[in-house]
């Protein structure tokens, strides 16, 4: 045998060579394969969000796997790209809040678990129980070393260079960026604080008093007693849990809303941002008051309060006046008031701070001892330190320029360790007399919002100043240096603006010397370059906030310790807690204990949609919460209870079945799943699912159908044309192979139907109907879907025989299908009167009543909807052809229209007449029209002919689309239309309910808002009327039907309501006609308002359009009021008050006409003025004019004519003037100017005055303003206001800001543009100079001038958010002034 030899070299038999190479060669083929089809299977893309630590968070690690892929190795991949130990994160879906982590161990694929191939599917990587996930060692393979491709790179390359940012911005730039400088909890052993929305102030103080061991310390010794007041209120309790936490919380970072809630706090100050040295003096304050009668009563005061000497000196016998304050913090200017370049340094500043002023001149000191003014030195020395020093840096000041606040962000330089000792009375020469007294003291040095108006005694103000002149030589030069030595612990630091930013605090370890950064729930370690980046100043690269505003990162507070053994304490260990603490500290265990498990079981529950069709309750909707290892049985027994079954249906007729909510789908059912686990049954635990549980029910002697999936579901309507009803649904399920013939048969066996006479009808969408016709069609070919709906019909009528479109099932299942329900509330009163329906009982003999039909006569329903067609036909052709036919025969014409109309009318023709007198007479009262009040004595046939009123009117009535639009003009207003002695048209009584299936169609519907227009746009455009001049709405009868009803909300219980099912296709115009017998007037004399969710009314105006944006139980609301006609106007009248703080005032609302003169529209707006608002006016002494905003503009002569002069529009604005004299505008050629004098000299604004030009020309104008100052022309000057009427302008600013005195020679040109009426001008005379004013006249000018501006609203380009006063409740929360917002 030959041999050859191995890769062992080894000899081995050539043919075992051979099938070697030939398995290695399948082995290839098969691995390219699986190569191929790996490629082939869809891929989902993981987009994943590192939320572990501030360095991180924007950052994004990015996947793309295989569907395939289980949850288990979605992991694996993350922790080997990420670099983190797998176990010690958690994946969660990053769109949807409040979701459950993905399972670690699971082994369901990524497409059974939610994900989307094809998709970019976002996840956050979050802490573990509260716990920062664990660095991979480079053993385990981090991702610098474990062999990754580029991509994963640039995962550790940090966010953009942030200037002075937490956590150490030196990182950031360092070109090997790692997580080695971002801690969890165990290794730097601090807790962050979490923020609630802005409170970063408020977690930068409580971290720095939480490392300051003396405060923590005595807080701990403090014992909280319950019986004196409640937990949730006491703010040193809730400081004690929130430090006990921080010290011994497992957590990443602690909620503050304990703390917060304790301070009297709602929700909305979480959304406030505050000042942090205003928050620490605040606080303070409350803990002064709850610490009173205790051990820590004066424990601020011990800690952090020092006092200075506020003295007047005299220069000329040396006599001295002073006074003792005292202090929290000090204040530090970072600039001068009025100087360019800053203080360098913290010592510079305090140096300046104690540097004394000297009084002369016109400030110069009366002196007590001199008996006269001398000058004086003034100024400020400390005299006792505190053991906390607080340094507040002054970086936010105001800016009299720009009239805003601003921060300075000048750089000052800060030591680590500060020696104050320079500082403590740097006068060299000692007083010849002290004394004690306020008399001359002044405040500039006051330092805390309290300590000036502290009461002290004048012998604690002699021992002071005693004290200090005795020692000042001796003592201090005895005192070693170092016990003036304060060492560096805190720096609050801000970024930002004076607009808004963040907090954050560096704060020293006493116990190690290391410096942390606690930026909310981060804390890092940080080094000394990271402090100096506060000092602030100009930086290079850009900040992490931009506005309109500079603004940058800074220290803002700083808090020194006084370098003294014998006082500086350390932190209490946990082993040295007092009892209470201990017990505190246990309580709290175990509360994160629960809260952990708490955790785990939301982690492990299903939450889903639960329904269930309640016998007595209809459907119900709830969720359904139920861990993921309970079984079928068990979570079929929880929903029971849930939906309160119980005593109703026994348990053993309810099941679960999986329910497509939004199609009416029963998808499938769990038959033989009883003990199967939920978590299985509902494909794991997700933050939401596509489908939703269904309990249904049965009875108890029916049994359940058994639901697979692939099948669908038919709703089976059964229609009986006899009766014109449609049966509720009977559920249906088939399959879509399913033949037609073997659909009816099985439609057959649920509804008893002959399935050899049955006709199948399907409705695939809204009026669409489909006669299934075919046999051997199936269902899919048919369009059936998921979910479908059908109507069937078994009867031997000869319905069968004619088109499907032209049959009486067609004709029914398309008025089901645009039917809706309509609730109208009628006015509270019909105007037709009692006497008027006697009258027209007496024309009308043979009426048994007014408004009251014979039951007898009555017309059914049912006999209105068979005859509505063809008497609406004949009454139409009478009225086409006028004939003129005798009073009786259109009586009796008339007397069936209003049966058809409404069966609350008389059969007899003579109520017709009645209805028509009584419509007329109201139609003259409208009018004005004389003769209209005694219906015995009018003429019957004007009276006949007006009910009968043509289509064209019908057509152009109109009404507004304004919310308000019922209080408009009293001369159309319902007081005309309704008098006190008017009767409530009866209603009918008895009218059948008509069935209407409501279904999510019409819902779709509920969003849309009505649209709008005037008459004039519609009118012409889109006539109601075909080309033989028969009325559209009567060439098919549409379906409408009221009846009475009663409702029981509030606002609807005192009027008439009716609900009205009405075709949808009905035109607006048809509509109201059909709505003329309740409401008692004619079309034209109300409005109709549709009323939204949130009772908000709009008009609905549009006469042409359908009704079919409604839908079903959409409320409308009638008013009297006449509508508007072709080519009339809704227009709203405001007067122009030049001279008025509010020079625009709302008058009323009115109607104007086109054709119509301006002259016309005055003559009827002023009796509506005088009835209205009071105005008493001459037509002489009143103008229009144009109104665009509040700006006024062309004057509107009275030859005007509107639409061809005038354009006018729906919802028009007019300004109306009140003249002191007739009217000058006689021409368009002349041009109306308001003009003001600005008088420099008296620093005021003189009030407008009307100038009339006869043409464009300055020098016109100049001689005008001329004739009304008398300034002479060669020293006047002017110049055109800015902005909108009326072109305020701060008195500050006018005389420089304005353009003065252009060079132009007239108006209509650059820079004027004066090319219209209602421009304003101001003037002045040239000689005068702008009064000299001091600064404090100034300031006070100012801060007036600012105020009235922004109450005019004018000249404020920067408007801030409304800051709210940071306020502690002690008693738990505030007083709510119910006239407050």
């Amino acid at each position: 045998m030959e041999t050859v030899p191995s890769e062992e070299n080894q000899f081995v038999p050539k043919e075992d060579v051979f099938w070697r190479c030939r398995q290695k060669v399948f082995d290839e083929m098969k691995r390219i394969s699986q190569i191929q089809n790996a490629a082939e299977e869809p891929r989902v893309l993981c987009i994943i969000q590192d939320t572990t630590s501030a360095k991180t968070v924007n950052e994004r690690l990015t996947l793309n796997l295989p569907a395939s892929t289980t949850l288990s190795k979605l992991y694996e991949d993350v922790a080997h790209k990420a670099g983190y130990v797998n176990g010690t994160f958690d994946l969660a879906w990053g769109n949807i809040t409040g979701m459950a982590p993905l399972e670690h161990n699971s082994e369901m694929s990524l497409s059974d678990s939610g994900f989307e191939p094809g998709k970019k599917n976002f996840l956050q990587l979050t802490d573990k129980d509260g716990e920062q996930p664990q660095i991979a060692s480079d053993e385990s393979g981090t991702a610098e070393s474990s062999g990754l491709d580029d991509s994963s790179q640039e995962r550790f390359i940090g966010p953009l260079q942030r200037d002075g940012s937490a956590g150490g911005s030196g990182d950031y730039s360092s070109p090997s960026y790692s997580y080695s400088s971002i801690l969890s909890k165990s290794e730097t052993g601090y807790v962050g604080l979490v923020n609630q929305a802005m409170t970063c102030y408020l977690n930068s103080l409580l971290q720095t008093l939480y490392m300051t061991p003396e405060f923590r310390n005595a807080l701990y010794n403090w014992e909280f007693e319950e019986s004196e007041e409640e937990p949730v209120t006491s703010i040193p309790y809730q400081l004690q849990r929130l430090f006990v936490l921080l010290q011994t919380s497992k957590k990443r970072a602690i909620e503050t809303t304990d703390v917060t809630r304790s301070f009297g706090w709602d929700s909305s100050e979480a959304w406030q941002q505050h000042d942090v040295q205003e928050l620490c003096r605040v606080m303070f304050d409350a803990l002064e008051q709850k610490w009173k009668q205790t051990e820590q009563a004066d424990l601020i005061n011990q800690l952090y309060q020092g006092k200075l000497k506020d003295y007047v000196r005299c220069l000329e016998c040396g006599y001295e006046s002073w006074r003792i304050d005292t202090y929290l913090d000090i204040p530090l200017v970072i600039r001068p008031f009025g100087a360019s370049q800053a203080y360098g340094s913290v010592e510079e500043a305090l140096q300046a701070f104690i540097q004394p002023e000297t009084l002369d001149g016109p400030n110069q000191y009366f002196c007590e001892r001199c008996k006269k003014k001398c000058d004086a030195r003034k100024g400020l020395r400390f005299l006792h330190f505190p053991y906390l020093l607080t340094l507040q840096l002054k970086r936010f000041d105001f800016d009299y320029t720009t009239m805003h606040r601003i921060k300075l962000n000048d750089r000052m330089t800060f030591p680590e360790e500060l020696d104050m000792s320079p500082f403590i009375d740097v006068e060299d020469e000692s007083p010849q007399t002290e004394s004690c007294t306020d008399s001359g003291a002044e405040n500039e040095g006051s330092c805390h919002s309290d300590q000036m108006s502290n009461d002290f005694s004048t012998d604690d103000c002699v021992d002071e100043g005693i004290c200090l002149d005795s020692t000042s030589s001796t003592e201090r030069a005895l005192k070693p240096k170092s016990l003036l030595t304060f060492e560096l612990f805190s720096v609050m630091v801000h970024s930002g603006s004076a607009a808004g930013g963040h907090y954050y605090a560096y704060i020293k370890s006493f116990s190690d010397g290391q410096w942390y950064s606690f930026n909310d729930q981060h804390v890092s370690k940080i080094t000394q370059d990271d402090i100096r980046k506060t000092y602030g100043g100009s930086s290079g690269s850009r900040v992490y906030y931009s506005s309109a505003f500079a603004s940058s990162t800074n220290a803002y507070m700083l808090i020194y310790r006084l370098k003294d053994p014998s006082r500086n304490a350390k932190v209490l260990a946990v082993e040295d807690f007092p009892e209470h603490i201990k017990s505190l500290v246990q309580k709290e265990k175990e509360s994160e204990e629960q809260e952990k498990r708490q955790r785990e079981i939301e982690r492990n529950t299903c939450k889903i949609k639960l329904f269930c069709m309640h016998p007595v309750k209809m459907m119900m909707e709830s969720k359904l919460e139920v861990h993921k290892d309970k079984t079928l049985k068990e979570a079929t027994e929880m929903s029971y209870k849930l939906m309160e079954l119980e005593g109703v249906i026994p348990l053993e007729c309810c099941r679960l079945v999986k329910y497509d909510e939004f199609h009416e789908y029963l998808e499938r059912s769990y038959e033989g799943e009883e003990d199967t686990p939920m978590g299985l049954l509902l494909g794991g635990v997700k933050s939401s699912y596509m489908f939703d549980l269904l309990l249904e029910t049965r009875r108890p002697d029916q049994v359940f159908q058994p639901y697979k999936p692939g099948e669908v579901m038919v709703k089976v309507h059964v229609v009986d044309l006899k009766t014109e009803t449609i049966a509720p649904p009977i559920s249906v399920r088939a399959y879509l192979n399913q033949s037609i013939t073997e659909f009816k048969q099985l439609i057959a066996q649920a509804t008893g139907l002959s399935a050899e006479t049955m006709r199948v009808v399907l409705e695939r969408c809204y009026n669409d109907l489909r006669l299934l016709y075919v046999p051997n069609k199936t269902l899919k070919a048919e369009g059936f879907f998921r979910s479908n709906k059908v109507f069937v019909e078994s009867s031997e009528l000869s319905d069968h025989q004619v088109p499907f479109t032209d049959s009486l099932l067609w004709k029914l299942l398309d008025r089901h299908g645009n039917t809706i329900r309509l609730f109208v509330l009628l006015p509270e009163q019909s105007p037709g009167t009692l006497a008027n329906r006697t009258v027209c009982q007496k024309v009308g003999e043979d009426s048994d009543g007014p408004f009251e039909g014979s039951k007898g006569n009555r017309k059914s329903v049912e006999a209105i909807l068979e005859e509505s067609t063809e008497k609406l036909k004949n009454l139409s052709l009478q009225q086409q052809q006028g004939s003129s036919t005798s009073d009786s025969q259109k009586s009796s014409d008339a007397s069936d229209f209003e049966h058809i109309e409404s069966p609350t009318q008389e059969a007899d023709s003579n109520s017709s007449l009645c209805v028509a007198a009584d419509n007329r007479e109201l139609e003259n009262r409208i009018r004005g029209a004389p003769g209209g009040s005694g219906g015995a004595s009018s003429d019957t046939e004007n009276q006949f002919v007006c009910e009968e009123r043509s289509d064209s009117e019908v057509n152009n009535d109109r009404s507004t689309s304004s919310v308000d639009s019922d209080i408009l003009s009293s001369s159309h207003s319902s007081d005309t239309l309704c008098n006190a002695d008017s009767g409530p048209i009866q209603l009918a009584n008895g009218l059948d309910s008509h069935s209407i299936t409501s279904s999510r169609r019409s819902k779709a519907h509920e969003g849309k808002k009505e649209t709008w227009d005037t008459a004039e746009e519609d009118s012409g455009t889109d006539s109601e009327y075909d080309d033989n001049g028969k009325s559209k709405a009567e060439a098919q009868y549409l379906y409408f039907r009221a009846e009475p009803y009663s409702q029981d909300e509030a606002s609807w219980e005192t009027q008439k309501c009716l609900v009205v099912h009405v075709d949808k296709r009905i035109t607006l115009a048809a509509f109201k006609q059909r709505l003329e017998p309740y409401v008692g007037v004619m079309s034209s004399q109300f409005k109709v308002f549709r009323v939204y969710a949130n009772n908000q009314e709009f008009e609905s105006v549009r006469l042409n359009e359908t009704l079919s944006s409604f839908s079903d139980d959409n409320k409308i609301t009638i008013r009297l009021g006449r509508a508007l006609k072709k080519g009339e106007y809704r227009v709203k009248v405001y007067q122009l008050l030049v001279n008025e703080p509010e020079p625009c005032k709302f008058l009323v609302d009115t109607v104007f006409a086109k054709g119509m003169t301006v002259r016309q529209s005055k003559e009827e707006l002023l009796p509506q003025l005088k009835e209205q608002c009071k105005l008493d006016l001459s037509i002489d002494r009143v103008r229009l004019r144009k109104k665009t905003w509040k700006n006024p503009g062309t004057v509107f002569l009275d030859y005007h004519v509107y639409e061809e002069d005038i354009s006018i529009s729906s919802n028009w604005e007019v300004f109306l003037e009140v003249l002191n004299e007739p009217e000058k505008m006689k021409s368009m050629s002349q041009l109306a100017i308001l003009t003001r004098r600005w008088s420099p000299a008296a620093m005021k604004l003189g009030p407008f005055q009307e100038v009339i030009l006869e043409s464009s020309s300055v020098d016109e104008l100049k001689e005008k303003l001329s004739e009304i100052s008398g300034i002479a022309l060669e020293n006047l000057e002017f110049a055109k206001g800015r902005g909108t009427f009326p072109c305020d302008i701060s008195v500050l600013e006018i005389h420089q800001d304005l353009d003065w005195n252009p060079k132009v020679s007239t108006l209509n040109v650059w820079p004027l543009y004066i090319c219209d009426d209602g421009a304003v001008v101001f003037y002045r005379d040239s000689r005068e100079e702008p009064l000299e004013l001091s600064e404090e006249e100034r300031n006070e000018l100012m801060k007036k001038e600012s105020s009235r501006l922004l109450k005019t609203g004018h000249r404020v380009s920067y408007s801030p958010r409304k800051e709210k006063a940071l306020k502690i409740y002690l008693d738990g929360g505030p007083v709510r002034d119910s006239g407050q917002d």
